[in-house]
């Protein structure tokens, strides 16, 4: 019999910390004063002091550990999330972002006092080019939109260079969100165009929109339907010979680490997730890392300052004068980069075993779901796979009542209704983190929660049944939103 991890366990409620206080609690122990008591300052100038709980320790450690206790995250179990890449992040990373020479630098020491990080930065730069097949390359931006209106801002100050104000750019369907949202902050319309039956794009598509007047292309490859883009070779060829430039969102770059070389593709910019593809934690909006990579034209264009090599020693050089400029007040999320670099350096060579092993992994999975949710795309995929709640119309059961009730038997739920090319979409993506035995748990959780559909749709409108938290009215959320306690 399958034991599922679900959440019946004993779930603690957990009040406010100023519901727990009780006045004279302790919580440390101080030395005796040596000096004259005194009135506090607040009582004299800034009127009563900040109402703080008193607590002792045990009330601090146990709050802390039953609020602890409520979230769910890749270290508690699978994290399938479709189009995020949620791995596990090594903990050995962790222990090498925590060491003091690197966890106490500060950014505005003088540069013979951060060698060390200079040089990091500059050697995981140079890991990254190699990865992906790129010739030049900045870790400033920030997070994954960050890197991709850094690429889009080299896009355009490209053609300004050239004398040019191209005002569009091709999206297709199977791209990223933010990807038309990068290209309008640049001032660029987005130009959409939709994939074939196929889920890739047809050139014909591209060749058809493509003139003097666009800038180039935003490619998700692979693709958030999980596919890679076949003839993203031929693009190309169509998007260059009308002067354009081609720009690849490696978001979904777990897929094919030391598989694709970018570069040969056809690509001219793209940016990277650290934060998905190179294990570093997700942060729950930040801090994350970004890198813009360019082929060599366009390295000027990159970002400053720059990390650049004298001998053996490193400094940061502003002395770029075709820069789109700083993007950031400092140079990036510093310890995003020590555990990327960190997770690169542990794996070297099995880079590319990762990724054959979480293409294996969303393969596995669509094949055996297959038979019961309904597969928009029944061809080998990459990374991911998107199913749909097609198959259980029928019993008036949605995506959404299907995750739910995937909640009660222990596991997160995946990505829903994205991407938008696919109704009711279901977006699974295991990674390589989980092993066969963790993955056929899930397989045969969502099989239960189909047979359900069927037998006992009501324990999926009701789901989730056992969390601390119910059903929420999510419509309600959207259009009425609580902005103030």
């Amino acid at each position: 019999m399958t034991v599922f991890p679900g959440d019946s366990g004993l779930i603690f409620n957990e009040p406010l910390l100023w519901e727990k206080g009780k006045k004279g609690r302790v919580g440390i122990s101080l030395p005796r004063p040596d000096v004259p008591e005194a009135a506090p300052l607040g009582d004299q100038w800034a009127g009563p002091a900040p109402d703080f709980p008193d607590l002792g320790e045990v009330d601090v450690v146990r709050h802390y550990t039953r609020l602890s206790q409520w979230n769910f995250g890749v270290d508690s179990g699978m994290y399938p999330l479709g189009s995020c890449t949620m791995k596990y992040n090594p903990k050995i990373n962790e222990r090498m972002a925590a060491l003091p020479g690197l966890a106490d630098v500060h950014p505005l020491l003088p540069e013979e006092y951060v060698q060390g990080p200079l040089r990091l930065m500059y050697e995981l730069q140079n890991l990254l080019t190699e990865v992906t097949g790129m010739d030049a390359i900045s870790v400033q931006p920030t997070a994954g939109a960050h890197g991709e209106l850094a690429g889009m801002l080299v896009i355009h100050a490209y053609h300004r260079s050239n004398g040019e104000k191209r005002s569009r750019i091709i999206v297709p369907d199977t791209a990223h969100g933010t990807n038309p949202a990068s290209a309008a902050l640049c001032g660029m319309e987005p130009l959409g165009i939709q994939s074939n039956d196929q889920g890739i794009l047809p050139v014909e598509a591209v060749a058809a929109v493509m003139d003097e007047s666009v800038a180039g292309i935003m490619v998700t490859n692979p693709n958030t339907l999980g596919l890679f883009e076949e003839n993203f070779q031929k693009i190309a060829q169509v998007v260059h010979s009308k002067g354009g430039l081609v720009y690849c969102d490696g978001a979904n770059m777990n897929a094919i680490m030391g598989i694709a070389h970018l570069g040969r593709l056809g690509v001219d910019v793209m940016h990277l997730n650290l934060h998905k593809t190179f294990s570093t934690p997700h942060g729950g909006g930040g801090p994350g890392s970004g890198p813009v990579l360019v082929r060599k034209h366009l390295e000027k264009f990159l970002p400053v300052p720059r990390i650049v090599k004298d001998g053996d020693r490193y400094r940061l050089s502003d002395d770029f004068p075709d820069s789109i400029g700083r993007l950031h007040a400092f140079y990036g999320n510093f310890g995003v980069m020590i555990k990327a670099y960190s997770y690169i350096m542990t794996l070297g060579k099995d880079l590319k075993k990762a990724s054959q092993v979480a293409v294996l992994n969303a393969n596995y999975i669509k094949e055996q779901l297959k038979s019961v949710l309904h597969l928009a795309y029944d061809r080998p995929c990459m990374h991911e796979c998107v199913f749909s709640d097609k198959n259980q119309k029928d019993q008036k059961i949605t995506t959404l009542d299907m995750v739910k009730r995937l909640m009660d038997y222990g596991f997160h739920p995946p990505t829903i209704y994205f991407p938008l090319v696919v109704h009711g979409a279901i977006m699974i993506e295991p990674t390589e983190t989980e092993c066969k035995e963790d993955i056929d748990v899930f397989i045969e959780a969502f099989k239960s929660v189909v047979r359900e559909a069927l037998e006992d749709p009501e324990a999926l409108h009701r789901a989730p049944s056992r969390s601390k938290v119910r059903r929420l009215d999510e419509t309600a959320a959207a259009r009425k939103p609580c902005l103030i306690n």
